[in-house]
């Protein structure tokens, strides 16, 4: 049986605060990401016959109004909103039920609900293969000469004289949009406006993430 897929999403961008670690009824410990979600706002409601897809528009984090270009303080000055740090769209098949100006606050979600959450993984800087894309290494023994954590072999030297794209090597990693899907959302915090997420959520402490009803049920 496939899974169902959901059509009227919600959604909340966060900071990601902190990992840390709660109690289920059982005195179980459970890891949980806390995730900051206040001064969210509704900037834009995309409709299909204008736009040509359904989508809502969020705005989040306080920012400097010097500090943003001369379009998106228009923007913000359509709305009726105060500027905001970071601009996300998600698309819904419920849009008309928000209205621009709109607030959004954490009780958005509820406990238990299942989520998707994006954001940009970790930079590592540049890296190899061992790191990047976990090879064994070369022997460390048996005469081997500083290959230890060498690729080894790339590809044919006559035939086709040239490496395939694709080739696992090293290189930057990390830094990559990346989504997490079917995370439950453990606890919600309605007044200090902050969600706990069983689990970790891509991106550093500090990060931005857009959390999203559950594309797939699980």
């Amino acid at each position: 049986m496939g899974k169902k897929q959901n059509l009227t999403a919600s959604a909340l961008i966060g900071e990601k605060l902190a990992m840390t670690q709660l109690w289920d009824e059982n005195g179980y410990f459970v890891p949980v990401t806390v995730v900051d979600v206040k001064s969210n706002v509704v900037t834009q409601v995309r409709e299909q016959e204008k736009d040509g897809y359904e989508a809502v528009q969020l705005a989040y984090g306080e920012v400097d109004p010097t500090k943003i270009s001369k379009p998106l303080r228009g923007h913000f000055e359509k709305a009726g909103v105060t500027p905001r740090r970071n601009v996300m769209e998600f698309l819904t098949h419920n849009a008309t039920n928000y209205q621009v100006g709109q607030e959004l606050s954490a009780d958005v979600f509820e406990e238990g609900e299942l989520v998707d959450v994006s954001g940009t993984t970790k930079g590592k800087g540049f890296a190899g293969v061992m790191k990047r894309h976990g090879f064994a290494g070369v022997s460390a023994s048996h005469g081997e000469h500083k290959n230890h954590r060498k690729p080894g072999s790339v590809g044919a030297c006559a035939t086709p004289a040239r490496v395939f794209r694709g080739m696992r090597m090293a290189g930057r990693m990390g830094g990559n949009h990346q989504t997490t899907q079917n995370l439950k959302i453990y606890k919600v915090d309605t007044e200090r406006s902050v969600l706990y997420i069983k689990g970790a959520v891509p991106g550093p402490k500090g990060g931005v993430v857009l959390i999203k009803s559950a594309v797939k049920e699980a």
